[in-house]
């Protein structure tokens, strides 16, 4: 099935601390338009660039979001390689690490 381009004006604010807007233009597949559209007939946004800034806005909270776990991880990656000498983990090492959590879980929900 063939997309079909549909032209949507769509203003967008690129940080919500800006007060300028610039105007863009986008081509949508005839389905995404009857997607935005829908949205907009329930009366939840006021136009389409409304509910194209909405969802930019949601993709950059995503994105930003993403960013940080993976600087986290790579910090609490470097934090165990740097926490000194290694040890062999077998399965009895994880089965006595998962009774002594299952433990200490126990106690602190009572």
């Amino acid at each position: 099935m063939a997309e079909i381009g549909i032209l949507c004006h769509v203003s967008y604010t690129w940080c919500m601390a800006e007060s300028s807007t610039i105007s863009m233009n986008i081509s949508l597949p005839e389905p995404l338009k009857r997607f935005v559209d829908g949205k907009v007939a329930t009366g939840m946004y006021g136009s389409a660039s409304e509910f194209v800034r909405e969802a930019i806005r949601e993709k950059l909270g995503r994105d930003q979001a993403r960013a940080e776990a993976s600087a986290a991880l790579t910090a609490n990656l470097i934090e165990g390689l740097d926490s000194g000498k290694g040890r062999r983990v077998t399965a009895a090492y994880i089965e006595h690490k998962k009774r002594k959590i299952r433990t200490g879980a126990g106690k602190s929900s009572r």
